[in-house]
């Protein structure tokens, strides 16, 4: 274009020329510099004064976090349908040199249909359009007062450079001095503690140690991590936001260049650094990619702006433009995601450069370390979270809630109780072996905001799936409660449930009754039932008289406790009943375990052609009831699919398999 043309006339023009022995960065491949500029040697603003940081744990504003408004500039870098997209939601705060100028502004508004409710102006000298590098970083401090961080801007631009402090006096809020020269464009954060940009950060500060510039970050923004990265994008600039985006605190987008592009190695190493680094949620971070070849026209993709639940991706009429749209559509789901055409977007300069968020410095905010990825298994799962108000208005204590589903299941709800502090914590029940849970925080507080976590809410909850693990906690003896005489039948037979942990054990459910044949738990204890470590819970196992021929001989007791599940044999004698012998069989062979939608089940050398194959649930409630007839007496195979039974969702399960004189129980695990 004629003003990159320009700068390269000069650079080559100026080669030599005393600027190369000056000290100073060289400011001749930075973002568009007038010649003028060029020959102005970088001094900070006589109006930035350095001050100490903010006290206590300090939170970065992410750009992602919710905002109250965006800060634009005139004469405008901008299309008019940008203005017009972003004043439906929020406050459009744009920057004017008098009031002569907010009138024309206010003019060109009202004819263009922009919603002058969401208009305001801040009346300020400024020198270029590039709100993005020169605007206010937020800040929220130990006590929850909001913040702006001013900072030297990388330009001979003194009125840009002076925005922040205007800002500050505009929002009445806190401004801090960090004396580190920088600019917006290099920067971003995750809002928890991680922050990046490309090594031009060094090179503006070669003064200060790689060390040193990391403290600046740390103790004024509140983020002990911080990238320092090689730029891949090759140009002049050196800027983050051409090629990388945060999305959220454990995602990223970065560019991709075609594979015959000398650069394309470069992008390809960052994404498997990314890969693999921890994320704010300490996980690895999620990599999405937006193709970004750069050729004309221009593919500036990265270069957007979220605003809230939108996602504003400056889109150029090029071939790629539809699938950098499905691209934010994938990474970011339940977002409305807006391609905004202008012929003025740049590779290097485009729709993040000229437009920057303003926090909303009353925000209801909830801070929460999700669980996700894989789990180990729990029947239920404690959720906390911090939650504030810096409107300082009371939260609703009803509304803080977590809604979650397990797996395709609908989303309910479960009040988060109230700690102390800002501490709220609730819990997520009902969780089987192997259940995939998702869910998402809510809160609202008597200023009329309410706030989620994750950002979005249902459309991309926070994901986790458990996996069981077994876990011996209890012994039991006898290993077989067996009635051999009438005596036993009458006065019963002791059975020992021996806690072996060295924790407390408590059962949650225990079956008191028998299903074959008609035994009980003589003086049920009360469940939950508390055994403590290397503790002994005796029950007395009765029979009753009443026997019929023929009937069932072997029955299952289940006990559950938080983390495991167990089945004790319940049998009586065949000369009580039917002359019948209590065998298991080793003749019976079932798999896969876990399984999917099909149960395979192999018998051979068993007395009968009739084999009787039932499922129980996790508490004891019989779900299948099967009698199969046998083809052969050697070997027989029986296949049970599961894929159109709604009743067997994933989780544990109990089987019982008799034919004849045999009889196996065991456990069973069903997985999506």
């Amino acid at each position: 274009m004629k003003v990159k043309v320009l700068t390269i006339t000069i650079i080559a023009l100026l080669f030599g020329n005393v600027i190369i022995g000056q000290t100073q960065p060289d400011w001749r491949k930075l973002h568009y510099l007038s010649e003028e500029e060029m020959l102005t040697p970088f001094t900070k603003s006589k109006t930035f004064y350095p001050t100490d940081p903010p006290e206590g744990v300090i939170r970065n504003v992410a750009e992602f976090d919710q905002m109250q408004g965006v800060l634009i500039r005139y004469p405008f870098g901008i299309p008019m349908e940008l203005i017009r997209e972003m004043a439906e939601d929020v406050m459009v705060v744009t920057i004017v040199a008098n009031a002569s100028q907010q009138q024309t502004v206010t003019t060109q508004y009202l004819n263009n249909n922009v919603n002058l409710e969401n208009c305001d102006f801040l009346i300020a000298p400024s020198d270029s359009y590039w709100t993005r590098d020169y605007g206010p970083w937020f800040v929220f401090d130990g006590d929850n007062e909001p913040g702006i961080v001013n900072f030297p801007y990388n330009r001979p631009r003194p009125n840009d450079d002076d925005i922040p402090i205007r800002m500050s006096e505009y929002l009445d809020i806190d401004l801090y001095g960090m004396d580190l020269i920088s600019t917006g464009g290099n920067y971003m954060c995750t809002g928890m503690g991680l922050a990046a940009s490309t090594d031009l950060v060094w090179d503006e500060n070669p003064s200060l140690t790689h060390e040193e510039v990391s403290g600046f970050i740390n103790d004024y923004l509140g983020n002990p991590i911080y990238d320092v990265l090689n730029d891949p994008l090759g140009e002049y600039i050196k800027h983050i936001d051409c090629w990388s985006k945060y999305l959220s605190p454990n995602k990223i987008l970065l560019g991709q260049v075609p594979t015959y592009d000398n650069r394309y190695q470069d992008y390809e190493d960052l994404a498997d650094y990314f890969a693999s680094q921890t994320s704010s949620y300490g996980t690895p971070f999620e990599v999405y990619r937006v193709f970004t070849p750069g050729d004309y026209p221009y593919t500036p993709y990265t270069n957007s702006l979220i605003l809230n639940n939108k996602v504003l991706v400056p889109i150029t009429g090029g071939p790629y433009d539809s699938d950098a749209i499905e691209a934010y559509e994938e990474a970011m789901p339940g977002y409305e995601i807006i391609g905004i055409m202008y012929n003025g977007w740049e590779n290097t300069d485009a729709l993040h450069c000229r437009a920057k968020g303003i926090a909303d410095i009353g925000m209801l905010y909830i801070d929460h370390m999700p669980t996700l990825g894989t789990v180990a298994y729990h029947p239920e799962y404690e959720i906390s979270a911090d939650i504030t108000a810096a409107s300082g208005s009371d939260i609703y204590a009803d509304s803080v809630l977590i809604y979650y589903k397990i797996n395709s299941g609908d989303y309910t709800t479960t009040i988060m109780e109230h700690d102390s502090g800002a501490s709220y914590t609730g819990t997520i029940g009902g969780v089987m072996p192997s259940d995939t849970v998702s869910y998402y925080l809510y809160a609202a507080d008597e200023s009329g905001r309410n706030a989620k976590q994750p950002f979005i809410g249902e459309p991309d909850p926070f994901v986790f799936k458990n996996v069981y693990f077994p876990i011996t906690e209890l012994g039991f003896n006898p290993d077989t409660v067996k009635f051999l005489n009438e005596e036993q039948m009458e006065f019963g037979i002791p059975l020992n449930i021996i806690n072996l942990t060295s924790n407390n054990v408590s059962l949650t459910a225990l079956t008191e009754y028998g299903s074959a044949f008609p035994w009980y738990v003589d003086e049920m204890p009360t469940l939950p039932y508390n055994l403590e470590s290397d503790d002994t819970l005796t029950l007395n196992i009765k029979c009753h008289f009443i026997v019929n021929k023929g009937a069932l001989v072997i029955d299952t007791m289940f006990l559950n406790t938080f983390l495991e599940s167990y089945t004790e044999i319940i049998a009586i004698d065949g000369d009580l009943i039917t002359g019948l012998n209590i065998t298991l069989s080793e003749n019976i062979n079932v798999y896969p375990n876990p399984f999917t939608n099909q149960l395979n089940f192999t018998i051979s050398n068993v007395e009968s052609d009739e084999i009787s194959i039932q499922i129980f649930d996790y508490s004891g409630k019989l779900i299948l009831d099967k009698l199969e007839h046998l083809a052969s007496d050697v070997e027989d195979h029986i296949t049970i699919n599961f894929s159109e039974t709604t009743e067997f969702k994933s989780g544990l399960y109990f089987y019982r398999i008799t034919s004849g004189n045999t009889s196996r129980s065991g456990k069973l695990i069903r997985i999506e």
